[in-house]
């Protein structure tokens, strides 16, 4: 794994475009789950995100958030909304999340 793949990295540059997502994409929260959370993704792994909104977004508008931040970290992102989580797997989501 390179480096501007690590948790932290992929972190820091969230933290960076989080204003823009706010006022582009009316995002509330967003955080890092899944293997990059748990610091053992496999050079294919995808970046799982968990997002929350101040407003529902569109289908458009998911889309092309999670084509936004595909871009900016240069992976592809697995965008989910945290108001559709079932109750199991929300748990487990909820336990290895780092918030951004």
């Amino acid at each position: 794994m390179n480096d501007q793949r690590s948790a932290a990295a992929i972190l820091q540059t969230l933290r960076a475009i989080k204003p823009e997502l706010e006022a582009d994409f009316r995002v509330e929260r967003v955080a890092l789950f899944g293997s990059y959370a748990r610091g053992n993704p496999e050079a294919d792994s995808d970046v799982d995100l968990l997002v929350s909104f101040k407003e529902p977004p569109s289908l458009l508008g998911f889309l092309a958030l999670e084509n936004a931040l595909s871009a900016s970290l240069g992976v592809k992102v697995d965008l989910v909304m945290e108001e559709a989580l079932k109750p199991s797997i929300g748990r487990r989501i909820r336990e290895e999340m780092l918030p951004a």
